[in-house]
Protein backbone atom coordinates (compact mmCIF):
# COMPACT_ATOMS: atom_id res chain seq x y z
CA UNK A 1 0.00 0.00 0.00
CA UNK A 2 1.29 3.49 -0.88
CA UNK A 3 1.79 5.42 2.37
CA UNK A 4 3.39 8.50 0.85
CA UNK A 5 1.79 11.78 1.87
CA UNK A 6 0.06 13.87 -0.75
CA UNK A 7 1.98 17.06 -1.61
CA UNK A 8 1.10 20.14 0.40
CA UNK A 9 -1.20 22.25 -1.77
CA UNK A 10 -0.18 25.91 -1.87
CA UNK A 11 -1.89 29.06 -3.16
CA UNK A 12 0.29 32.12 -3.79
CA UNK A 13 -1.29 35.56 -3.33
CA UNK A 14 0.76 38.58 -4.41
CA UNK A 15 0.04 41.55 -6.68
CA UNK A 16 3.51 41.31 -8.26
CA UNK A 17 3.51 38.74 -11.07
CA UNK A 18 7.30 38.35 -10.94
CA UNK A 19 7.11 37.50 -7.24
CA UNK A 20 4.42 34.91 -7.92
CA UNK A 21 6.49 33.36 -10.71
CA UNK A 22 9.60 33.19 -8.53
CA UNK A 23 7.71 31.62 -5.64
CA UNK A 24 6.07 29.07 -7.93
CA UNK A 25 9.45 28.03 -9.34
CA UNK A 26 10.87 27.53 -5.85
CA UNK A 27 7.86 25.67 -4.44
CA UNK A 28 7.12 23.49 -7.46
CA UNK A 29 10.73 22.33 -7.42
CA UNK A 30 9.98 20.37 -4.24
CA UNK A 31 8.39 16.90 -4.46
CA UNK A 32 6.31 17.40 -1.31
CA UNK A 33 4.90 20.82 -2.27
CA UNK A 34 2.77 21.97 -5.20
CA UNK A 35 1.30 25.32 -6.23
CA UNK A 36 -2.35 24.82 -7.19
CA UNK A 37 -3.30 28.45 -7.91
CA UNK A 38 -2.25 32.08 -7.82
CA UNK A 39 -4.10 35.31 -7.05
CA UNK A 40 -3.19 38.99 -7.35
CA UNK A 41 -5.37 40.43 -4.57
CA UNK A 42 -7.39 39.49 -1.52
CA UNK A 43 -10.74 39.10 -3.28
CA UNK A 44 -9.25 36.80 -5.90
CA UNK A 45 -7.58 34.86 -3.10
CA UNK A 46 -10.93 34.13 -1.46
CA UNK A 47 -12.26 32.79 -4.76
CA UNK A 48 -9.33 30.51 -5.57
CA UNK A 49 -9.16 29.18 -2.01
CA UNK A 50 -12.84 28.20 -2.22
CA UNK A 51 -12.15 26.49 -5.54
CA UNK A 52 -8.86 24.76 -4.73
CA UNK A 53 -9.07 24.06 -0.97
CA UNK A 54 -5.30 24.45 -0.42
CA UNK A 55 -3.40 23.44 2.69
CA UNK A 56 -1.33 26.64 2.83
CA UNK A 57 -1.82 30.16 1.49
CA UNK A 58 1.24 32.36 0.98
CA UNK A 59 -0.39 35.77 1.45
CA UNK A 60 1.17 39.14 0.67
CA UNK A 61 0.24 41.78 3.25
CA UNK A 62 0.07 44.89 1.06
CA UNK A 63 -2.03 44.60 -2.12
CA UNK A 64 -4.43 46.86 -4.04
CA UNK A 65 -8.07 46.43 -3.09
CA UNK A 66 -8.59 43.90 -0.29
CA UNK A 67 -5.25 43.52 1.48
CA UNK A 68 -3.74 40.38 2.90
CA UNK A 69 -4.79 40.98 6.50
CA UNK A 70 -8.44 41.48 5.55
CA UNK A 71 -8.40 38.43 3.28
CA UNK A 72 -6.80 36.33 6.03
CA UNK A 73 -9.44 37.32 8.56
CA UNK A 74 -12.17 36.37 6.10
CA UNK A 75 -10.52 33.06 5.16
CA UNK A 76 -10.23 31.96 8.76
CA UNK A 77 -13.95 32.38 9.42
CA UNK A 78 -14.70 29.63 6.91
CA UNK A 79 -14.99 25.90 7.60
CA UNK A 80 -11.69 23.99 7.46
CA UNK A 81 -9.61 27.06 6.57
CA UNK A 82 -6.09 26.78 5.16
CA UNK A 83 -2.97 27.68 7.11
CA UNK A 84 -1.81 31.19 6.23
CA UNK A 85 1.81 32.31 5.95
CA UNK A 86 2.13 36.07 5.51
CA UNK A 87 4.70 37.32 3.02
CA UNK A 88 5.89 40.92 2.78
CA UNK A 89 8.74 43.27 1.96
CA UNK A 90 8.09 45.29 5.09
CA UNK A 91 9.28 44.22 8.54
CA UNK A 92 7.30 46.52 10.82
CA UNK A 93 5.55 46.11 14.16
CA UNK A 94 2.01 46.79 12.96
CA UNK A 95 2.28 44.30 10.10
CA UNK A 96 3.75 41.54 12.27
CA UNK A 97 1.14 41.90 14.98
CA UNK A 98 -1.65 42.53 12.50
CA UNK A 99 -0.81 39.30 10.68
CA UNK A 100 -0.78 37.28 13.89
CA UNK A 101 -3.99 38.78 15.24
CA UNK A 102 -5.62 38.15 11.86
CA UNK A 103 -4.94 34.46 12.48
CA UNK A 104 -1.86 33.87 10.35
CA UNK A 105 0.44 31.11 11.55
CA UNK A 106 3.60 32.76 10.33
CA UNK A 107 5.33 35.76 8.85
CA UNK A 108 8.33 35.79 6.53
CA UNK A 109 10.02 38.47 4.45
CA UNK A 110 10.16 38.32 0.67
CA UNK A 111 13.96 38.31 0.74
CA UNK A 112 13.97 35.12 2.83
CA UNK A 113 16.30 32.55 1.28
CA UNK A 114 14.50 29.68 -0.55
CA UNK A 115 15.48 26.92 1.93
CA UNK A 116 14.14 28.94 4.86
CA UNK A 117 10.98 29.83 2.95
CA UNK A 118 10.35 26.18 2.07
CA UNK A 119 10.88 25.17 5.69
CA UNK A 120 8.37 27.84 6.72
CA UNK A 121 5.74 26.50 4.31
CA UNK A 122 6.22 22.96 5.62
CA UNK A 123 6.13 24.10 9.25
CA UNK A 124 2.91 26.05 8.77
CA UNK A 125 1.38 23.13 6.86
CA UNK A 126 1.93 21.03 10.00
CA UNK A 127 0.07 23.62 12.06
CA UNK A 128 3.09 25.14 13.77
CA UNK A 129 3.92 28.86 13.94
CA UNK A 130 6.77 30.49 12.03
CA UNK A 131 8.40 33.84 12.71
CA UNK A 132 11.67 35.05 11.28
CA UNK A 133 14.27 36.32 13.79
CA UNK A 134 13.57 39.99 13.08
CA UNK A 135 9.82 39.49 13.29
CA UNK A 136 10.16 37.59 16.58
CA UNK A 137 12.11 40.45 18.11
CA UNK A 138 9.43 42.92 17.06
CA UNK A 139 6.59 40.83 18.44
CA UNK A 140 8.35 40.61 21.79
CA UNK A 141 9.08 44.33 21.79
CA UNK A 142 5.49 45.20 20.93
CA UNK A 143 4.12 42.84 23.57
CA UNK A 144 6.27 44.46 26.25
CA UNK A 145 6.10 48.09 25.07
CA UNK A 146 4.49 50.69 27.34
CA UNK A 147 0.77 51.29 26.84
CA UNK A 148 -1.69 53.50 28.64
CA UNK A 149 -2.76 52.07 31.99
CA UNK A 150 -6.36 51.86 30.77
CA UNK A 151 -5.44 49.94 27.60
CA UNK A 152 -3.14 47.62 29.54
CA UNK A 153 -5.78 46.92 32.19
CA UNK A 154 -8.48 46.33 29.58
CA UNK A 155 -6.34 43.82 27.65
CA UNK A 156 -5.25 42.08 30.84
CA UNK A 157 -8.79 41.67 32.15
CA UNK A 158 -10.12 40.40 28.81
CA UNK A 159 -7.30 37.86 28.52
CA UNK A 160 -7.69 36.69 32.11
CA UNK A 161 -11.41 36.21 31.61
CA UNK A 162 -10.73 33.96 28.60
CA UNK A 163 -8.04 31.99 30.41
CA UNK A 164 -10.26 31.50 33.47
CA UNK A 165 -12.26 28.91 31.51
CA UNK A 166 -9.24 26.59 31.35
CA UNK A 167 -8.35 23.69 33.60
CA UNK A 168 -5.05 23.85 35.48
CA UNK A 169 -3.37 21.54 32.98
CA UNK A 170 -4.72 23.48 30.00
CA UNK A 171 -3.39 26.70 31.52
CA UNK A 172 0.01 25.08 32.10
CA UNK A 173 0.00 24.05 28.45
CA UNK A 174 -0.91 27.56 27.32
CA UNK A 175 1.95 29.03 29.35
CA UNK A 176 4.37 26.51 27.87
CA UNK A 177 3.24 27.51 24.37
CA UNK A 178 3.85 31.15 25.30
CA UNK A 179 7.37 30.14 26.33
CA UNK A 180 7.92 28.87 22.79
CA UNK A 181 7.97 25.14 23.59
CA UNK A 182 7.01 22.50 21.05
CA UNK A 183 4.82 19.53 21.90
CA UNK A 184 7.66 17.20 23.01
CA UNK A 185 9.10 19.91 25.29
CA UNK A 186 5.68 20.62 26.78
CA UNK A 187 5.20 16.92 27.45
CA UNK A 188 8.56 16.79 29.21
CA UNK A 189 7.85 19.87 31.30
CA UNK A 190 4.41 18.70 32.41
CA UNK A 191 5.28 14.98 32.71
CA UNK A 192 2.54 13.97 30.29
CA UNK A 193 2.46 12.27 26.89
CA UNK A 194 2.63 14.13 23.59
CA UNK A 195 -0.84 12.77 22.80
CA UNK A 196 -2.15 14.41 25.98
CA UNK A 197 -0.44 17.68 25.01
CA UNK A 198 -2.21 17.56 21.65
CA UNK A 199 -5.53 16.95 23.41
CA UNK A 200 -4.95 19.96 25.68
CA UNK A 201 -4.08 22.13 22.68
CA UNK A 202 -7.28 21.06 20.95
CA UNK A 203 -9.20 22.13 24.06
CA UNK A 204 -7.35 25.46 24.09
CA UNK A 205 -8.35 26.18 20.50
CA UNK A 206 -11.99 25.43 21.29
CA UNK A 207 -12.26 27.21 24.64
CA UNK A 208 -10.27 30.31 23.66
CA UNK A 209 -11.79 30.55 20.17
CA UNK A 210 -8.36 30.86 18.56
CA UNK A 211 -6.90 29.33 15.42
CA UNK A 212 -3.24 28.85 16.28
CA UNK A 213 -0.56 28.70 18.96
CA UNK A 214 0.62 32.26 18.36
CA UNK A 215 -2.76 33.62 19.41
CA UNK A 216 -2.60 31.50 22.58
CA UNK A 217 0.83 32.97 23.37
CA UNK A 218 -0.44 36.52 22.86
CA UNK A 219 -3.36 35.88 25.23
CA UNK A 220 -1.03 34.54 27.92
CA UNK A 221 1.26 37.55 27.57
CA UNK A 222 -1.68 39.95 27.82
CA UNK A 223 -2.98 38.17 30.94
CA UNK A 224 0.39 38.24 32.69
CA UNK A 225 1.39 41.76 31.66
Amino acid sequence: MDTEREPVRVVIVDDDQLVRMALRLVIDGEPDLTVVAEAADGDAALTVVDEQRPDVVLMDVRMPGRDGLSATRELLTRPAPPRVLMLTTFDSDDLVLGALHAGALGFVLKDTQPPRLLDAVRTVADGNPVLGPAATARVIAAATSPRSSHARESSREAARKQLSTLTTRELDTARAIADGLGNPEIAERLYISVATVKAHIGSLFAKLAVDNRVQIALLVRDAEE
